[in-house]
């Protein structure tokens, strides 16, 4: 698995006080979700986040920000933040638009 144990360890820190956190192996990283629901995730070099789909064109706006991609499929409201990049406009800025998106639906 292509996990970098310092982005996941900044991860950890940022959603500490976040209540209904787990983390899963998924996407070939480690995925953090909010009450049963896909939050965000990491792999070497880089982060995911879930910001929904009416947030997506501003969040690709975002330095380092790219679509995600599974396979042939783009996978809307889903995007890969080059890890610097996240790092040097706030990682807390990038998991709080996923929060306000994922805080919405409903517990799995």
């Amino acid at each position: 698995m292509a996990v970098d144990p310092h982005l996941v360890d900044q991860l950890r820190d940022v959603l500490s006080d976040q209540p209904g956190i787990t983390e899963k192996k998924m996407f070939g990283g480690i995925c953090f979700m909010l009450n049963g629901n896909m939050l965000l995730a990491t792999r070497v070099g880089r982060f995911m986040f879930r910001v929904g789909k009416e947030a997506e064109a501003d969040a690709l706006e975002m330095p380092g920000a790219e679509p995600m991609q599974h396979g042939k499929r783009r996978m809307p409201g889903f995007i890969w933040v080059d890890a610097g990049e996240a790092i040097e406009e706030g990682l807390e800025k990038w998991v709080a638009l996923a929060l306000r998106y994922v805080s919405g639906l409903p517990v799995k």
